[in-house]
């Protein structure tokens, strides 16, 4: 699945509180703790990020105390001991199979020792899988029975959705639309190479004047230059968005991702969203029509003006077709 339609999934289990224990498996990179951090975010709840693979079973399970003759077991203090919350296992397949096993009664039973998880809390888990060349131990079929498994890869369309309310640059978005199986490619002879993560790694050198290398390898990196040259070739885009532009669209498939995309994020108010339409209606074809429109519509809507949107459409008679498929997009 993908990671929105994960991230979907997992609001519905903590709206109703479905205590199942979940694992999450998924490549390196592609977003698996930040997915459970935002779910736990837009419900209001606590979150506990515990590494096992950083601890010994018994820092798990607690030290022994001897009062009155018996031995009583005193929990550590990182467990959660009331309120509600997402108690979030990460990279469990990294602890070593004695640490799996202290972990079973406490995914299972929601108990270790002496120790119970308070009844609002949920344990939910996620690992990388061997597919990906990550160095994880297998999981015990006695463990893995005791979640719910979700496995999701790398989108670039839930990228994009959130790379947009996030604002990262255009050269970057821009240049994964138009190559979006670089979105995330694990290269076991590379020590950087190109996944959700390590882009957004990348945007952040980018927009320091640095390379991107680093991040994403050096191939990567290098196609990446060759397509900023695109935009030394591009339209005045503020023109466009003024009005007065009398350049065409362009025909090479790299600049046209990169106009659409440059018009929808540079279009501060719905007016210029306007001009960029009526300039794309004389030379663009529908589905570059559509993905202006679909990019503005999701910024706009993060910034809270689809009302706006929606109103400059419908005053102008040749958009009132895009403004109703506007509103189904909403719907969907």
């Amino acid at each position: 699945m993908t990671p929105n339609e994960l991230f979907i999934e997992l609001s519905q289990m903590a709206k109703e509180h479905i205590r199942c224990s979940v694992m999450i498996w998924g490549p390196p990179g592609v977003g698996k703790s930040s997915i459970v951090e935002q779910v736990a975010t837009a419900n209001n709840m606590q979150i506990i990020d515990l590494r096992l693979s950083q601890l010994a079973p018994t820092d798990l399970r607690g030290l022994p105390v001897a009062k009155d003759g018996i031995s009583s077991w005193y929990p550590p203090s990182f467990l959660p001991k009331d309120g509600e919350g997402v108690l979030f296992l990460d990279e469990i397949n990294m602890a070593p199979p004695a640490m799996q096993g202290v972990a079973q009664q406490l995914i299972l039973d929601r108990r270790v020792g002496d120790y119970r998880l308070p009844e609002g809390w949920l344990v939910w888990a996620a690992g990388n899988r061997k597919a990906d060349r990550a160095a994880v131990f297998d999981m015990p079929s006695a463990l893995a029975n005791r979640f719910l498994h979700y496995e999701i890869d790398a989108d670039i369309n839930d990228f994009k959705s959130w790379a947009l309310r996030q604002g990262l640059h255009e050269e970057i978005l821009g240049f994964l639309l138009f190559r979006p199986s670089l979105l995330h490619k694990n290269d076991a002879k590379q020590l950087a190479w190109p996944s959700p993560r390590s882009w957004e790694m990348a945007d952040t050198l980018y927009k320091a004047g640095l390379s991107i290398a680093p991040a994403v390898g050096d191939a990567t990196a290098a196609e990446h230059a060759g397509y900023r040259a695109v935009f030394e070739r591009l339209p005045d885009l503020e023109a466009i968005l003024a009005g007065d532009a009398k350049v065409e669209f362009p025909e090479e498939p790299s600049a046209r991702y990169a106009v659409v995309l440059g018009l929808a994020m540079r279009a501060q108010d719905a007016a210029q969203v306007g001009r960029a339409l009526t300039w794309l209606q004389k030379g663009a074809s529908g589905e570059w029509i559509q993905l202006f429109l679909s990019d503005a519509m999701t910024l706009f809507r993060e910034r809270g003006r689809i009302g706006e949107l929606l109103s400059v459409l419908n005053s102008e008679p040749a958009f009132k077709k895009l403004a109703a498929e506007l509103r189904d997009m909403m719907v969907s």
